[in-house]
């Protein structure tokens, strides 16, 4: 059995999450205590109890979704105890500083500082160039990329995320994302507007790499123990220098999710485990691995939901 544990990212917020956790488990009780002694928000309490237009703030947002998926891996971990182990981590756009957290890259108090830096430079950055985000459901990338050309003169535009064959967000500003999703529509694809008022992984957005960058170079990276796949690459890297570049362009550059899987399921990889909140990730899984691939796709976010997964690796 090779496993694959994947972190969620910005969308799958509820109120509540990892409280089941926190509640019944000591160290993950410490997890959250130690990510919210570095945040100047109170996190605990606005994760439980909201309100959620403040919540979802990407200021608020990045530690809270970032904090939930440690609490939930820490859990993952101590079910497991020397049974199981991961072959790989990856995580998609927010989650892939989870995933660094998990295979040693980062302590636990570096992944929330970082989380919260860049939320609140993702979040000067939709302020001062504001736009928008819009899956395309029923086209491929190639032709996304071509109705994205054929509407240039419309304003800025890019593939943000390739999530799936067939399913690519959109990014950038309102009038460019009008006019591809009006193009996209006509020729038969669904077009679902996000509710995020930042177009991130865009052009839009790419003020805040440097910056960003700079903040990371005062933040130790170690080399993975467990090998991270990477959305800027698709593939794995060694290298800290290397990895911080990448971690700094992600912001402004496309999540390649589709070929991160799919060079998974090349490598062998059968049992994909979605650590945090919602089922985002686990529902991507159907639609990306070919006929006839033998998997099992599981996700938690409680204990219950624990428990679960335990019994289908058994």
């Amino acid at each position: 059995m090779k496993i694959a544990v994947l972190f969620p990212g910005q969308g799958s917020q509820f109120l509540g999450m990892g409280r089941e956790f926190i509640d019944s488990d000591s160290d993950c009780r410490a997890i959250m205590e130690m990510a919210a002694s570095v945040c100047d928000f109170p996190l605990e309490s606005l994760i439980q109890e909201g309100p959620m237009e403040e919540l979802t703030r990407a200021v608020h947002l990045q530690p809270a979704i970032t904090v939930t998926n440690l609490i939930c891996y820490q859990a993952l971990k101590k079910a497991w105890g020397d049974k199981f182990s991961a072959t790989c981590f990856a995580g998609h756009s927010l989650g892939e500083y989870s995933a660094l957290c998990a295979a040693g890259v980062l302590s636990v108090e570096d992944t929330i500082r970082l989380v919260i830096k860049r939320g609140a430079l993702m979040e000067r950055e939709g302020q001062l160039n504001p736009g928008g985000m819009r899956a395309v459901i029923g086209k491929n990338i190639d032709e996304i990329e071509a109705i994205i050309a054929d509407c240039s003169d419309a304003g800025i535009v890019t593939a943000a995320n390739h999530n799936t064959e067939l399913q690519v967000v959109i990014s950038g500003s309102i009038p460019g994302l009008d006019a591809v999703s009006a193009v996209a529509t006509e020729d038969g694809a669904r077009v679902i507007p996000l509710a995020v008022s930042v177009a991130n992984h865009s052009p839009l957005v790419a003020n805040a790499v440097p910056d960003f960058a700079d903040f990371m170079d005062g933040v130790e990276f170690k080399v993975p123990a467990t090998p991270v796949y990477f959305n800027v690459s698709a593939g794995g890297e060694r290298d800290t220098v290397k990895i911080k570049k990448m971690m700094a362009s992600q912001i402004a550059s496309r999540v390649r999710w589709f070929e991160t899987i799919t060079t998974m399921i090349n490598e062998g990889v059968d049992t994909f485990i979605e650590v945090g909140p919602k089922t985002v990730l686990k529902g991507m899984m159907r639609k990306i691995a070919p006929q006839g691939y033998k998997y099992q796709a599981l996700q938690f976010d409680t204990p219950e939901g624990l428990a679960k997964c335990m019994d289908k690796l058994a």
